[in-house]
């Protein structure tokens, strides 16, 4: 007798589930990546990259306006640089930029900085006075620049009259005076630049731990203490912030110079950015005013890299 056992069916497999490559899906990635980026990218390089570029070219050639007639703008090697780095003016351009720069940076910074630490406390009014103390910032800087030539005139404006008044003598040459006019023209545009660093400083001060603060009250810190080992160094990113963009937004200062002072008296309130005015569109030499702003995008440069990596060097 026999016996015979039935089969077990064959099963078959199941279909392998198409997956993506690992190369194609990484290509993928990348490539939605940059078209993420990409527009920003084409931006930077049309307003930005370009003119920088034919900035740089148009320095050494000799850019007159028959050039805009001809079309012809011939190369003269290093003709624009030495004329304009051997002329007196610039040098005094230069001098009176880091002047100016410097002065109207520890002056917004330093007032920003103790308003914005004032505002952190919680009093009535606290919100409207920080509103009003934004005005400066919002009024466009040619007005700011007319309204202060009028305060400041020496014969009819608010400032000497009001001197005047209080018998200290109201005849002050604010803006007339080699001597005074570059002091007159800093303190406005320290005036004009308080409210930016106090609103970004003021932002970076709501991120400071409030336990922290408690902690320190609790070791028995004084006010300047906690002030100097809890909200500066946590304060540190801000800073380099607030300073990189009000150096660079500082040192190319045209239209409030211009405003007040022309530039004058006597080229005592010259800056680089008003000599590349002057040399672009007053005396309609292009190759040298395309001299002066290339200086001022490497003054820009040279303190952001340095500045970046001196605080980078701090972190470590």
């Amino acid at each position: 007798m026999s016996t015979t056992t039935a089969s077990a069916p064959a099963v078959e497999p199941a279909a392998p589930t198409k997956t993506p490559r690992p190369q194609r899906a990484r290509r993928r990635r990348k490539l939605s990546q940059w078209g993420f980026v990409a527009p920003a990218v084409v931006f930077m390089l049309l307003f930005f990259g370009y003119p920088l570029v034919r900035n740089v070219v148009m320095s050494f050639q000799d850019f007159s306006p028959s050039t805009f007639f001809d079309g012809k703008s011939p190369f003269n090697g290093t003709d624009n640089w030495s004329k304009v780095l051997h002329d007196d003016l610039f040098g005094r351009a230069l001098w009176h930029t880091l002047v100016f720069t410097v002065g109207s940076l520890l002056g917004q910074f330093g007032i920003g900085l103790a308003l914005a630490v004032f505002f952190t406390r919680r009093f009535p009014l606290n919100g409207f006075l920080r509103s009003l103390i934004l005005l400066p910032w919002l009024v466009p800087m040619v007005v700011s620049g007319i309204v202060w030539r009028r305060i400041l005139d020496q014969d009819t404006g608010v400032l000497n009259s009001f001197a005047d008044t209080l018998g200290l003598g109201g005849h002050a040459p604010w803006l007339t005076s080699p001597g005074t006019a570059l002091l007159s023209v800093i303190l406005v545009n320290i005036w004009i630049g308080i409210p930016f660093h106090m609103v970004i400083l003021y932002g970076g001060l709501q991120e400071v731990p409030k336990e922290m603060y408690e902690a320190a009250a609790l070791d028995g810190a004084s006010a300047w203490r906690t002030f100097r080992s809890i909200t500066l160094p946590l304060l540190k990113p801000v800073i380099t912030v607030v300073l990189v963009l009000g150096f660079m937004s500082t040192v190319k200062i045209l239209d409030l110079i211009l405003a007040l002072t022309d530039g004058g008296p006597a080229d005592s309130t010259q800056t680089l950015g008003t000599l590349t005015y002057q040399n672009s569109f007053v005396q309609l030499d292009f190759g040298a005013g395309a001299v002066v702003g290339n200086v001022l995008i490497l003054m820009s440069a040279v303190f952001a890299v340095i500045y970046l990596r001196a605080n980078r060097l701090e972190e470590k």
